[in-house]
C-alpha cells in the first residue's frame, strides 16, 4: 500500500529530540512510530492507553522519581526479590 498521506504537527524541540531517541533505542524510526500508534488506534477503536489525571499520591510519587528520589536500582530480578523481602 502506497505511502503518500502526510501528517504535520507541531512540538517542542527537546521533546522532539528526546522521543526520537526512545524511537532510535527501539529501534524505530518516527514514521515508524508513528504507523504503530495509527494502526493501535485502528485496531482499539481508541487510544492504546488510558488517559487520566493523575491523583494527588501519584502526582507526588510522579515528581519524586522525575527528581531522583528514593529510587533503587539491581543488577537483575533477583536482587530486587531479595530486597522485597526485607
Amino acid at each position: 500500500m502506497a505511502r503518500d498521506a502526510m501528517i504535520r504537527a507541531r512540538t517542542q524541540i527537546s521533546l522532539k529530540a528526546e522521543v526520537e531517541n526512545i524511537f532510535k533505542e527501539l529501534g524505530l524510526t518516527p514514521t515508524e512510530a508513528i504507523n504503530l500508534f495509527y494502526n493501535q488506534v485502528r485496531l482499539r477503536r481508541g487510544l492504546p492507553f488510558k488517559v487520566e489525571i493523575p491523583n494527588a499520591k501519584t502526582e507526588l510519587v510522579l515528581n519524586e522519581t522525575r527528581q531522583g528520589k528514593d529510587l533503587h536500582e539491581y543488577d537483575n530480578i533477583d536482587e530486587l526479590f531479595q530486597d522485597l523481602e526485607k
